[in-house]
């Protein structure tokens, strides 16, 4: 999975983080039944690909999260005569990458909500940065 894809997917999970957390805080507060009414319902799985793969359980983004784990760690098998150091630097080797891709992927995101918070900006909201980020990966293909 190339990097920009990476972060694509780093930013729909952070764009539907914010919504997880107000439907946490509605559900804490008794206000709202785990169901959520029709408009949060309808955004929590609308357009914009930030929502279908979450999870049933709420929009927890467990589905969403997992799904991009399984895209971006290889699938490997460890020889059934190797030592255990040896499954060890061979489970290593094959999940290092992927790690510091994602680790990459969403550090770069965080960077970019930090400059803009640090500098004092308040034209322009965390999730409206968010989509901006994600227009400008996918028109180009800006190197991360």
């Amino acid at each position: 999975m190339e990097q920009s894809e990476v972060v694509l997917r780093a930013i729909g999970i952070l764009t539907q983080s914010a919504e997880w957390i107000r439907t946490a805080n509605r559900d804490s507060d008794g206000d709202v039944g785990a169901e959520g009414g029709a408009g949060d319902g309808e955004r929590a799985s609308g357009a914009g690909g930030t929502g279908e793969r979450a999870s049933g359980e709420g929009g927890s983004g467990e589905g969403q999260i997992g799904s991009l784990l399984a895209e971006v760690f290889p699938s490997f098998t460890v020889s059934p005569e190797s030592t255990p150091l040896e499954a060890a630097h061979a489970v290593t080797a094959a999940a290092l990458p992927p790690m510091m891709q994602l680790i990459g992927a969403f550090t770069y995101v965080f960077a970019q909500l930090a400059e803009v918070h640090d500098s004092g900006r308040t034209d322009i909201t965390s999730e409206e940065l968010l989509r901006e980020l994600a227009l400008r990966m996918s028109r180009s293909n800006d190197a991360v």
